[in-house]
């Protein structure tokens, strides 16, 4: 008996199949991904860990999705997202496995960088996807894309009710057994990608040598675009790991309760991005950018300042006063602010094929790299602020400080290269006359 495999989908739908799949694939990699934003509260009471101590698990599979998503990318380049991207679920499946054995804190630290790998996924699905579709409609389908980060969603949501029913065990167990299967329906359904296609008919160069596909890093605008990601996704990121933490210790919620009002700031962080997308294609990625970061700082300022009690000298006597922000307050203007990073996630990858259409694998890898560092380095400052200061809006003081960096060095960047083509403007004038 034979088994009854899905059929190769034909030339006119690979585009909208690669995109279809490759998004559903990245939501289950974002899911596992995450993973540690619920079951890490209760590995940390089991472990009696420290903030910090948490803060470094959290962030730990971030670090190695970081890592890889420029070797991802390049490899992708090289040799078609489809192979890529299905090895790479395959071995994030077996660290997540691994994971529901571990006992000690420095088992789960190892088992956690194994668990990251699900994160590079997100390079093989840019590099992949952007193959498949014209300049003109990159920004929508990258943005679409990107709704994969609806995963940490979906952690938030099932996580705590798999959790309480039968222990963070069997999350990882269960999370486990959903990229294998993704992994094989991916393989199944998908094609390769033109440029492959094509190389392998002969009709297309070879690919460039290993060294060649790193050449554009050298370029200061490429490390640029990835300090923007670094915020706009590294703190999505943080900030999907680190609410539900904050939600407990600050307003006192239960876990299930934290995850789901956490999973309501992922949602629309991630749904939107697809919108970022459109609007990018539309009316401009630098247009898109200068919202993000103006309303981005206007909410984290807001969200940084710490319940606080104020006494007057009045004159009739001292007037008390006592402020700070309450959930439903915090819950909108969270909400606001995922709504603008998700637009800024497609904005800065809409960059990159229009500036290094050639390399998107590489540069997409690097700047998902620093994107996913964010993501991987913030979880732990906004533990070790904690420590430090006592004060748990701690977090978005910082945040504040790196939104306001960049959009102060967009606009010196934009101002230097509108006085640059004004400059060449004018001297082909002169030369003309």
């Amino acid at each position: 008996m034979t088994a009854n495999l899905p059929a190769a989908p034909s030339q006119d739908s690979a585009p909208r199949q690669a995109l279809v799949m490759s998004t559903i694939a990245f939501t289950v990699c974002f899911a596992v991904w995450t993973i540690f934003s619920i079951i890490g509260v209760r590995i940390k009471q089991e472990l009696g860990l420290n903030e910090t101590e948490f803060g470094l698990l959290v962030g730990t599979p971030i670090l190695t999705g970081s890592l890889v998503r420029m070797v991802l990318g390049v490899w992708t380049d090289r040799y078609g997202g489809r192979l890529v991207y299905t090895l790479t679920m395959l071995a994030a499946a077996v660290a997540t496995f691994l994971l529901a054995f571990a006992h000690t804190y420095q088992q789960m630290l190892l088992a956690a960088l194994g668990v990251g790998l699900a994160g590079g996924s997100f390079a093989v699905g840019v590099a992949y996807v952007s193959r498949f579709f014209p300049a003109g409609r990159q920004g929508t389908a990258l943005g679409i894309f990107g709704v994969g980060n609806v995963g940490a969603a979906v952690t938030k949501f099932l996580a705590p009710l798999v959790l309480l029913a039968w222990g963070w065990q069997s999350v990882a167990l269960i999370w486990a057994a959903a990229l294998v299967v993704m992994a094989i329906v991916f393989w199944f359904t998908t094609n390769d990608d033109p440029v492959i296609r094509e190389r392998r008919a002969g009709k297309a160069a070879p690919a460039r040598s290993f060294w060649q596909e790193f050449a554009p890093l050298k370029n200061l605008q490429v490390w640029r675009f990835a300090f923007y990601y670094f915020f706009a996704f590294g703190a999505f990121v943080a900030l999907s790991l680190w609410l539900p933490r904050y939600l407990i210790g600050v307003y006192g919620f239960g876990i299930a309760t934290a995850g789901m009002i956490g999973a309501a700031y992922s949602i629309p962080a991630s749904i939107f991005r697809a919108y970022g997308g459109v609007l990018s294609d539309r009316i401009g990625a630098r247009t898109v950018l200068y919202w993000t970061f103006s309303v981005s700082a206007v909410a984290t300022l807001v969200l940084s300042l710490p319940s606080a009690d104020y006494v007057v000298r009045g004159i009739s006597g001292p007037i008390p006063f006592h402020f700070e922000i309450g959930p439903l307050a915090f819950i909108a203007v969270a909400s606001v602010l995922g709504f603008f990073m998700s637009l800024g996630k497609a904005a800065v990858y809409k960059h990159i094929p229009a500036y290094y259409p050639q390399s998107v694998g590489a540069v997409g890898g690097v700047v998902g790299m620093i994107g996913g560092l964010g993501g991987f380095i913030l979880p732990i400052a906004f533990g070790a602020l904690n420590d430090l200061t006592g004060v748990w809006s701690s977090c978005f003081m910082l945040l504040f400080v790196i939104v306001v960096s960049c959009l102060v060095w967009m606009h010196l960047s934009i101002r230097r290269m509108e006085r640059a083509a004004a400059v060449k403007t004018s001297s082909l004038s002169y030369a003309a006359e």
